[in-house]
């Protein structure tokens, strides 16, 4: 597995947007408008109705209940429901946006994400100049729910792809199988998909007070069983409807199904909706054999572990017997810095967005003579300042007399030390940019690993100026 910087620019949307309806399980009206996000923030949900209009972030780890739907609760408030919506902004290709609410529940709108992209859309679309971070997944991973047999993985795969195998066991609807293997599909495809209930488990709801604002239009309800006068009666007034019939297909009322595999199809609008709560985009094939919101959820915090224990000690594979793209001595035809204060050995990597470097710490350097000389450690600044250095290989590069300029530092952000650097350690430094290069400054995040862990972290600004 690796956490990689793609190419692709972040999203937000361009201008505010609000649509209004009824929670399905509250039957409260609820108005959720959606807002423009600054990059790197993600998705957030906001209760405007509360004081202080507090903020939950669509984050796996928030997720308390997943009975009916995803709810998250974070120091007391709830959201519910809030798959549908974040499979909007995923189906769309959107990474940051502020959720508004004036309820602890989104509208259910017609039980899809449907209304959600036309509200999208109807904002528009923007990018942002931060670039994407994908994890790109190189061993498969499991999770697997002993007690109900559902199980989710994800494969390697070159681009984000998901496929649901659902199998409810009835005969009114049996086995199906939905697959997105585009993104760009979604609104398509899958969309219009729209949430569905089993007769059996719609009298169990209605009895416990729940989908108050569940009604024809919002819910398939398959008929698994035979509908008695009692039944009827209950149903006509829940939905407030004179006469209740069931379809040659199986399906309750007149609702006509979008796609014949609407509950497959919905099912996979949910996993997508879920696993947005990893919060961090992914590369690779899912496939969810009988999802549900438990075992999506708890695959998406067992995803999100994984890539917090990643980043934190994504090292960079690269083989240290190879030629480097740059030795010490091209390097100093690239930096102006010399011993002792040149802390860059090689160079093995260099893309647009992206360089990887090298020194070798031995006990020969300056700094140990002063610094704990009976138990030398290598000082975090200079650790830092390495970082830079490798960093200036980036900036530098992008100008066709490199020897001609200088590069200087402009802002140093959450610096953090892990593990000590002693003599005889390797240290290997990744700068990846944050944002593009604009009138030669640099926003770039640094990463120095030693002894196959991180030992600094930190987020660096810098400018190149011209030598008089």
């Amino acid at each position: 597995m690796a956490i990689v910087n793609s190419e692709i620019r972040q999203k937000t949307i361009d201008k505010e947007v609000s649509l209004t309806g009824v929670g399905l399980h509250t039957g409260r009206e609820a108005t959720l408008t959606f807002k423009p996000a600054p990059a790197n923030s993600g998705f957030s949900f906001k209760r405007i109705d509360l004081e202080g209009s507090p903020i939950i972030e669509a984050d796996a780890n928030y997720v308390t209940n997943t009975q009916r739907g995803t709810c998250l609760e974070k120091n007391g408030v709830t959201i519910q429901t809030c798959e549908h919506v974040l499979a909007a902004f995923i189906g769309l290709d959107i990474d940051n946006a502020i959720i508004e609410l004036d309820n602890s529940e989104p509208p259910i709108m017609d039980g899809s994400s449907k209304f959600f992209v036309e509200a999208i859309e109807k904002a528009g679309i923007v990018e942002q100049e931060a670039f994407r971070e994908e994890y790109v997944v190189k061993d498969v991973i499991s999770y697997v729910d002993e007690e109900s047999g559902s199980e989710i993985l994800i494969m390697p795969a070159k681009q984000y792809q998901v496929t649901t195998m659902v199998d409810f066991g009835t005969k009114v609807l049996g086995t199906q199988n939905a697959t997105l293997n585009r993104l760009s599909d979604f609104k398509k495809d899958i969309s219009d998909s729209r949430t569905f209930s089993f007769l059996h488990e719609l009298e169990s709801l209605l009895e416990h007070g729940l989908i108050k604002g569940g009604d024809l239009n919002n819910a398939i309800v398959y008929v698994d069983k035979k509908l008695s006068p009692e039944t009827m009666e209950k149903l006509q007034v829940a939905f407030n409807k004179d006469k209740i019939a069931v379809k040659p297909n199986g399906i309750l009322d007149n609702l006509t199904l979008h796609h014949p595999n609407e509950a497959a199809r919905h099912k996979l609008l949910d996993v997508i909706g879920d696993l947005a709560l990893i919060g961090t985009r992914l590369r690779g094939k899912v496939i969810a054999n009988k999802p549900g919101h438990f075992v999506n959820t708890q695959f998406a915090k067992k995803m999100s572990k994984l890539i917090k224990n990643e980043r934190r000690n994504n090292v960079p594979e690269i083989d240290l017997n190879q030629p480097p793209l740059m030795d010490v001595n091209q390097i100093m035809e690239m930096l102006p810095h010399r011993q002792p204060f040149l802390l860059l050995d090689k160079v093995f990597e260099l893309t647009n967005s992206k360089v990887i470097g090298m020194k070798n710490v031995t006990m020969n350097e300056e700094f140990f003579r002063g610094h704990f000389p009976g138990s030398p450690v290598m000082p975090g600044v200079l650790i830092v300042e390495a970082m830079a250095q490798t960093g200036g290989i980036l900036v530098l590069s992008t100008v066709p007399d490199p020897e001609n300029y200088l590069t200087l530092f402009m802002k140093m952000d959450k610096v953090k030390f892990k593990q000590k650097v002693v003599p005889g350690d390797t240290l290997i430094f990744k700068c990846e940019l944050i944002s593009p290069i604009r009138r030669g400054i640099c926003h770039m995040q640094g990463y120095a690993y030693a002894n196959g862990k991180l030992c600094a972290e930190a987020e660096l600004m810098a400018q190149i100026s011209k030598i008089k």
